[in-house]
């Protein structure tokens, strides 16, 4: 695979065209009457054209067919994506999930949108306000299939196999321990090369964004020139009647046949655009004297809702790091939270629960519902030697958090097979070191 090219910058305006059209992109106007290479200008618009200028988003398109040529939406057969919260009663109870299970290419080919599986959600998608957490387990590549959604952007985190996606902007090549983030209304196209996995955030009506700074200042966390946006790549492909485009609109699968590829797109410009990033260069921010910054120093990217301060989701990563806290019990405290919180992980094994916690599995922590270390990393981190450590070394675990309740579908809880009906064990352990007559605990550091 020839290696790929990318624009650097996170938000930025950008122009790309295919080195094998030079200059394809109009000089000085959008819209001419005839476009360089007789090519069909198309503006997609991921935000009100009355947006403020800061928060604006559109990119110019300039392709071979405009993507309004194809036949009918029809229905088609829904799988196991859904957006009904109210499919099985609502469990308040610490939700943990064994890896799930990828499909056998020798037994049934399956693709990333046959392979789309609705685990958590809430909000509503015709009102714009609302996520949703899916699944993908495939084997195949997609061929003359594409996808996009019309609910909202898709932030893909794959975990086993890597991806090369697609899109109307170019290709991405995006493997684990990196994510990509394909925005409200692009079409892709994914090609996988072995049995494949991962998860996928959902977010309706918003944007990802990174998270503001503050008293960190100016640089921290993300980086914006760490993000990579594809260059203008195109193909003049027909497929009479045989290109299918799949279409997620108001949490339903549509398809529609046309008889070229929408991968034609010559050149483009503009800030609506897809990109990818590689966790591995988050820079970390952490606590050099004693107890804990909140989590929230790990965010990545954040949709944030209305409310000032509270996002309808946000992407936070637990990279490796130094622990140096003095004075303080070190893993994630014991903890009840207004939000929801869902974790997977993408390697490696997460500080705060050393067995069960798999990669390719996940765990669900609903609004209020108390949650923690087990009982082993309770013991060991309260008689630990307070030295610096690497922590989180060769892992990487990630949280969708959300301050919307999210309701589990009937796949997760049933379906799927993969609910660990034992997870609530990992806490009986625990017992009471209560010393009523002794203020200060033996062995303390």
């Amino acid at each position: 695979m020839a290696e790929l090219k990318y624009i650097s910058g996170f938000g930025n305006e950008c122009a790309s065209e295919d080195p094998r059209c030079p200059g394809a992109l109009p000089e000085g106007q959008n819209n001419p009457q005839v476009c360089p290479y007789n090519l069909y200008a198309e503006q997609l618009s991921g935000s009100a054209f009355t947006c403020p200028r800061s928060s604006n988003k559109r990119s110019w398109l300039y392709r071979i067919l405009p993507s309004v040529s194809h036949k009918p939406f029809e229905s088609i057969d829904q799988g196991h994506v859904t957006h009904n919260w109210d499919e099985v009663d609502p469990d308040p109870n610490q939700l943990r999930w064994k890896p799930f299970e990828i499909p056998k290419a020798s037994q049934k080919k399956v693709d990333f949108v046959s392979g789309l599986h609705t685990l958590c959600g809430a909000g509503d998608i015709r009102s714009n306000n609302g996520l949703a957490v899916h699944i993908f387990l495939c084997n195949t590549s997609m061929g003359n299939r594409c996808f996009y959604s019309s609910d909202g952007d898709f932030l893909i985190v794959p975990q086993k196999g890597k991806l090369l996606i697609y899109t109307e902007f170019g290709k991405m090549l995006v493997q684990p321990n990196e994510i990509c983030v394909i925005q409200r209304g692009m079409r892709f196209r994914i090609d996988v090369f072995e049995e494949t996995r991962g998860y996928i955030l959902e977010v309706y009506g918003v944007h990802f964004e990174l998270p503001d700074l503050g008293p960190i200042g100016a640089n921290g966390l993300a980086n914006p020139r760490d993000f990579l946006i594809p260059v203008a790549w195109y193909e003049d492909q027909q497929v009479p009647g045989g290109y299918t485009v799949i279409n997620k609109y108001q949490g339903k699968l549509f398809a529609a046949k046309q008889d070229v590829s929408p991968f034609n797109v010559v050149a483009w410009h503009g800030n609506y655009t897809p990109y990818k990033y590689n966790l591995e260069n988050f820079m970390v921010i952490n606590s050099v004297a004693f107890d804990h910054a909140d989590p929230s120093i790990f965010t990545v990217l954040t949709a944030k809702s209305v409310r000032p301060g509270v996002a309808i989701a946000d992407f936070v990563i637990f990279p490796p790091r130094w622990g140096v806290a003095d004075k303080t019990f070190r893993p994630p405290y014991y903890h009840r939270n207004c939000m929801s919180e869902f974790m997977g992980l993408i390697k490696g094994h997460y500080e705060a629960k050393q067995g069960g916690f798999l990669p390719g599995g996940g765990s669900l922590h609903s609004p209020m519902t108390p949650h923690g270390p087990d009982a082993d990393c309770f013991e060991k981190a309260s008689k630990a030697k307070l030295a610096p450590e690497r922590i989180a070394d060769g892992t990487m675990a990630f949280m969708f958090e959300s301050s919307l309740s999210m309701a589990v579908t009937k796949w997760g809880l049933k379906t799927s097979n993969c609910l660990d009906e034992n997870y609530y064990k990992c806490w009986e352990p625990l017992k009471s070191h209560f010393t009523p007559n002794s203020r200060h605990p033996a062995g303390t550091n």
